[in-house]
């Protein structure tokens, strides 16, 4: 094949960062606007508040996962 070389891995990684950005982004974008139909300005900013809130965890996971990645990556090149 030319020396042409699919790395799934990548195009996995990918497209899991894009699925998970087009979620963040339908969340914010869908749910705060129901909120500030709804509630108001107020109830908006207090669920924008709630919402970094809840994904701060998962950010935490994913910075750790990241972390792990690199700690085996960097054994496997040894």
């Amino acid at each position: 094949m030319n020396g042409y070389r699919r790395d799934l891995r990548k195009y996995a990684r990918q497209t899991n960062v894009r699925l998970f950005i087009g979620f963040l982004i339908l969340l914010i974008t869908v749910g705060e606007g129901l909120i500030f139909v709804f509630y108001g300005t107020a109830g908006a900013l207090s669920g924008f508040v709630c919402l970094m809130a809840g994904l701060f965890p998962l950010l935490l996971i994913w910075i750790a996962l990241l972390g792990i990645d690199w700690i085996v990556q960097k054994a496997n090149d040894e």
